[in-house]
């Protein structure tokens, strides 16, 4: 499955402006990658609050600002700093008194869908991949890997419970219950966040919060949206006599030093960096795209 359809949105939005003496404005911030609490060094779209508290301070603050348009394109990630940079903004929102605006792009899933709520009012495009109110967590057991390389496995820990879900211990049943149970709690938080947001307008069906995914169409029906369009015909209709500025979050350290597209593997290591941490992380983002096809 790979619905490359392209970004519904990315092509509508202009570059950063400057805005004309006068002139009145709706800040736009994007919200693009992975939600992870770390932003490494190499140049990989991640969002936390680290990385964007700069950019929304600046767009709830811009000269003549109307409102805040968040256009989101992230599969989800860490459900805290999804919480983290959702809090801000509703707190930034209130404190200037500003309505936000969320366009979802490829997909709004999972943490991403956090975010979204965070505005407003939500907007989609038919094609977008919006939901995944759900909690997921993965790993690897690599028992049998050590046995056959004859490695011996040498753990020692203060409290019965310190090593958890060891990915070179067998599995406990014990440990899965505990996973469960803490999946379960995040579950009904991510829950409860949606229903303080969406109020009446959902329409809360048998699979609303199983983790599925919709196409932007199908949420609109199912009210995790609140209409169809792109940003550029949104907010030339709500805001007629403001210009878009876009306000951009802070990037990883080799993007804003320009390297990031010339740095392979041993380019890494002669910059002191991870090659095989950065294959991980790499890794890891691709997994969490490809949940959606993308």
């Amino acid at each position: 499955m790979n619905l490359r359809f392209g970004s519904a949105l990315s092509s509508v939005l202009p570059g950063p402006l400057a805005a004309a003496t006068g002139t009145r404005t709706v800040s736009v911030v994007r919200l693009q990658g992975v939600i992870a609490a770390t932003t490494g060094p190499v140049p990989r779209a991640v969002i936390n609050i680290n990385a964007v508290e700069d950019a929304l301070k600046r767009a709830f603050t811009a000269d003549r600002v109307e409102a805040v348009a968040l256009v989101i394109n992230s599969p989800g990630g860490s459900a805290t700093q999804s919480a983290l940079v959702a809090d801000r903004i509703r707190g930034l929102a209130q404190e200037h008194e500003l309505p936000v605006l969320a366009f979802c792009e490829d997909v709004a899933a999972s943490g991403g869908y956090w975010l979204a709520c965070a505005a407003d009012e939500i907007y989609a495009h038919p094609t977008s991949l919006v939901g995944s109110i759900g909690v997921v967590s993965g790993g690897f057991g690599l028992t049998g890997l050590i046995e056959r390389y004859g490695i011996e496995r040498r753990l020692h820990t203060a409290g019965e419970n310190k090593a958890r879900l060891d990915p070179f211990q067998p599995e406990k049943p014990e440990d899965v219950e505990w996973l469960l149970g803490m999946q379960s709690e995040l579950h009904d938080l991510f829950i409860e966040w949606v229903r303080s947001r969406r109020g009446d307008a959902l329409r809360e069906t048998e699979d609303l919060f199983t983790g599925e995914v919709w196409t932007g169409r199908r949420a609109l029906d199912l009210g995790l949206v609140d209409d169809l369009g792109t940003a550029r015909e949104v907010l030339a209709r709500r805001f007629p006599d403001a210009e878009p500025a876009t306000v951009e979050p802070r990037k990883p350290l080799l993007a804003r030093l320009g390297l990031g597209g010339v740095l392979g593997p041993s380019g890494l290591s002669a910059a002191g960096l991870d090659p095989v941490g950065a294959a991980l992380e790499w890794v890891e983002h691709r997994a969490l795209w490809s949940r959606f096809g993308l």
